[in-house]
């Protein structure tokens, strides 16, 4: 959606200076802005608090090589690049001088539709690296340029040492060279990549990509001590309670619980799936106050369980990204939060080629889901935000940023862009009041209309603009 509702029910609204109307299933969801707020500095509390997480991250990589990174990586990518070209040239749509369309490569490849992303994502990233001609008038491809099928090989057994050195386990490079294997299969849904990263019902692939990279190792303890810090702020008010949002493998949490140490915690574990409840029990066995329970990004919280105002800090390690809305998903989060808490962001804000042809296709939209991203990211084939898009999507629902770790020309910033981004809840005394809100829409609107879910931001972010951050 491009631009605010002009809905007569809509407007005016109390308290509501501007609103958006966001589509869903099976309710849609109103924005609603007041006076946007006072700018203001960092704390220097908050400074302090992410400068220490800035040392905890540096001193959890201690001893690995930060400046072979850059190039680890570029060597996963480069052998991702010879992997898209090689399932290109399968379709022989490209030899002899062939030209095709962008819809000829998805239909020789048979790709589902819900992969399809993730092909025009190659064609385009092919282009960038002069690995393929796409012509701007036709949108037409040709000059593809093909690796040798035993140079591709011999860089897919070359994989050893870029993973070792960005601190992946052997198990992680089973699966880059699994991927890249079944990659046909997988495009086509006639093979599922939740196979080849959980085999068996194992977990030791996604943790080792989680937990014992450089980049996770580095972002879970900067993660750990800025909630850390939290719970020493609030250690008279009886203990820290957190909620973590999509904990998955529990990557990040296990670095969580173990800065704590003995701190009195609250601490509920939650994901969408049953199967990671179930190992973070096993996993987490014995630690007090940990508790587990279901949780969807992309729901109402409310109907979930959970309360307004019942977290002193909300966790989101690699999760935020799937929210087909971010601004919306973040306001949800924010009202969660008692007054003052803080929201913790792990998240890649930079495209990785190798994920392209593995990751990422966890990533596509559901065989059954409508529609896919409706934010910024609408039409973009794009999963990730950029780490300023975050700061800016905080700022918008009501959060202070903090600054982003590790800072700009951090060697991890450049060779994995893996970020933690943190804001705290601003007090904002001109936010509309939801329930006000609600009320006069039940006024206006028919007996047997649908009322939207409501969630107050301080800004509109509409996705008008190039940028996608126009106010």
């Amino acid at each position: 959606m491009t631009g605010p509702r002009t809905d007569p029910a809509l407007t005016p609204l109390p308290g509501v200076t501007d609103h958006h109307l966001l589509p869903g299933d099976p309710r849609n969801t109103l924005l609603v802005a007041g006076p946007p707020p006072q700018a203001r500095e960092i704390p220097a509390a908050d400074a302090d608090a992410a400068a220490r997480a800035a040392d905890a991250g540096d001193a959890s990589v201690r001893g690995t090589d930060l400046a072979a990174l850059p190039a680890a990586m570029r060597q996963l990518d480069e052998t991702a690049l010879l992997t898209m070209a090689r399932v290109l040239d399968r379709t022989r749509l490209f030899r002899d001088g062939g030209r095709p369309s962008t819809d000829d490569v998805l239909a020789a490849l048979a790709v589902a539709p819900r992969h399809a992303w993730i092909v025009r994502r190659w064609l385009r990233t092919l282009a960038a690296e002069d690995r393929l001609v796409t012509d701007p008038a036709t949108g037409r491809h040709h000059c593809l340029e093909v690796p040798d099928r035993r140079d591709h090989a011999r860089a897919l057994r070359a994989l050893d040492a870029p993973c070792r050195d960005l601190g992946y386990p052997p198990a992680m490079t089973r699966f880059f060279r699994a991927a890249a294997e079944r990659l046909p299969l997988l495009l086509q849904d006639r093979a599922s990549l939740q196979e080849v990263l959980f085999p068996d019902g194992e977990t030791d692939t996604a943790t080792g990509n989680y937990r014992d990279s450089a980049p996770s190792r580095w972002a879970n303890h900067a993660a750990a001590s800025l909630v850390a810090t939290e719970a020493r702020h609030r250690a008279e008010a009886g203990g820290l309670r957190v909620l973590e949002a999509g904990a998955g493998v529990g990557g990040t949490t296990g670095t969580v619980l173990d800065v704590l140490g003995d701190t009195p915690v609250d601490y509920l574990f939650t994901d969408v799936s049953p199967f990671f409840l179930r190992a973070a029990r096993d996993a987490f066995a014995g630690r007090p106050g940990l508790r587990t329970a279901l949780f969807d990004i992309q729901a109402d919280p409310l109907p979930q369980g959970l309360e307004p105002g019942s977290q002193d800090v909300v966790l989101a390690a690699n999760v935020l990204h799937n929210a087909r809305h971010a601004g919306r998903c973040l306001a949800a989060l924010r009202e969660l939060l008692a007054p003052g808490g803080l929201l913790v962001v792990v998240e890649s804000c930079r495209e990785h080629y190798q994920a392209l042809t593995s990751m990422y296709l966890l990533m596509s939209p559901a065989p059954d889901e409508r529609a896919w991203f409706t934010d910024l990211r609408a039409g973009q084939d794009r999963v990730f935000l950029t780490a300023a898009e975050w700061a800016r999507q905080l700022d918008a629902a009501g959060f202070d940023p903090l600054p982003v770790l590790p800072p700009d020309g951090h060697p991890l910033t450049t060779a994995a862009g893996q970020r933690v981004i943190a804001g705290r809840v601003r007090h904002h005394d001109h936010r509309p009041d939801p329930a006000a809100v609600r009320a006069a829409l039940a006024d206006r609107l028919p007996p047997t209309a649908v009322l939207p879910r409501i969630h107050t931001v301080d800004h509109i972010i509409r996705t008008d603009t190039p940028t996608g951050a126009t106010r």
